[in-house]
């Protein structure tokens, strides 16, 4: 199923040109619950991995916190199933009855958690993504390459997972790898993403506000700008207009590839190659979330109504991955080699 961003209330380089050259596109990814397959872009799914190829594995350090019960990627699943059965059950019925004995008796099997990893760790796939569905997503010097593949250790290292990528060419694949390894333990069942099917759609962004030069910042803040050019300002964004531009007119929410930087947990900081000093590129965005109460207006046309989630949950939360208390890993790249090393920021 197709998924379209609402249009944006106003072009907002018409009302003020100096953004014009700072526009990017960016493509939503718009995950949602499926059976992806090897051949499909996905979020959680099955990889195209070559079966003569070596699984990427995770050296650590993996050291427990003392806290969370560590968990196997099988167990994470079996449990959102189960509660998932639980919550489709009537509502009048209180929650412990709402479980089977069979149920029950697996969860509190699950809660006694596994020993503690030693050794390297399996990494788990997160995302691939092939070109043809994403055409913006091309490594410099490798014409050949129409596929992404990013897998990450589910241990913190430090404060979130470990991230690996894999460019390669789809066609060279002629024998796909059928069972591959798994973690025996996760850090947190945030880790383990569920399976989604993508509906790719292209969008234009411009900078997070405090990426803006000061002068445009405060032109975004006076009111008399937005009038000036003709546009209306929502009486909710009286006292400050330049809300509108953050929340409405400049980074998308939710898991995308490309466009613009996100910020809020800290300002902006340089975002350069550690190989070669080149400033780099958003590649991928890795969100815990589609949307939430600030950004509800990027919400794909009917989603909130047609796509009702338990209460508690977070919007469009379909990936199940959580990451730092809900913030997003956004995953930078070098322009000028893919084998330079990524950058890994949460914000």
């Amino acid at each position: 199923m197709s998924r379209t961003t609402p249009p944006r209330p106003l072009d907002v380089a018409a009302v003020f040109p100096q953004l014009a050259p700072l526009a990017r596109t960016a493509t939503r990814l718009h995950p949602r619950p499926g059976s992806p397959s090897p051949h499909d872009s996905s979020v959680g799914g099955p990889l195209l991995w070559p079966a003569g190829e070596p699984w990427p594995y995770c050296d650590g350090p993996h050291e427990w916190d003392g806290l969370n019960v560590p968990l196997s990627p099988e167990d994470v699943r079996v449990q959102r199933h189960i509660r998932a059965m639980v919550a489709s059950r009537p509502a009048g019925i209180p929650e412990m009855s709402r479980y089977t004995p069979e149920e029950r008796a697996t969860d509190n099997r699950i809660n006694d958690g596994r020993p503690w990893p030693e050794g390297p760790i399996a990494m788990l796939p997160v995302a691939q993504l092939y070109v043809r569905d994403i055409p913006l997503l091309r490594p410099p010097g490798q014409a050949e390459a129409d596929l992404l593949q990013v897998l990450w250790c589910p241990f913190d290292h430090p404060a979130h997972p470990r991230t690996a990528l894999f460019w390669r060419s789809a066609a060279e694949v002629t024998d796909v790898l059928g069972t591959p390894p798994e973690p025996p333990a996760v850090q947190f069942p945030g880790y383990v993403p569920e399976p989604c099917l993508l509906a790719p759609e292209q969008v234009t962004e411009y900078p997070n506000f405090m990426e803006l030069t000061k002068e445009l910042q405060q032109r975004l803040r006076d009111r008399s700008s937005w009038q000036a050019a003709g546009a209306a300002v929502d009486s909710s964004y009286a006292d400050a207009p330049e809300e509108l531009y953050k929340k409405w007119l400049s980074v998308s929410p939710g898991w995308k590839t490309g466009g613009w930087t996100r910020w809020g947990l800290t300002d902006p900081m340089d975002r350069t190659c550690a190989a070669c000093g080149t400033g780099m590129d958003p590649l991928l965005t890795i969100a815990a979330s589609e949307w939430n109460s600030g950004t509800e207006n990027w919400a794909p046309v009917g989603d909130q109504a047609r796509d009702p989630l338990p209460p508690g949950t977070p919007p469009a939360h379909y990936t199940s991955i959580d990451l730092a208390g809900g913030y997003d890993l956004q995953l930078h790249a070098c322009p000028a080699s893919p084998d330079h090393p990524h950058l890994e920021l949460i914000q």
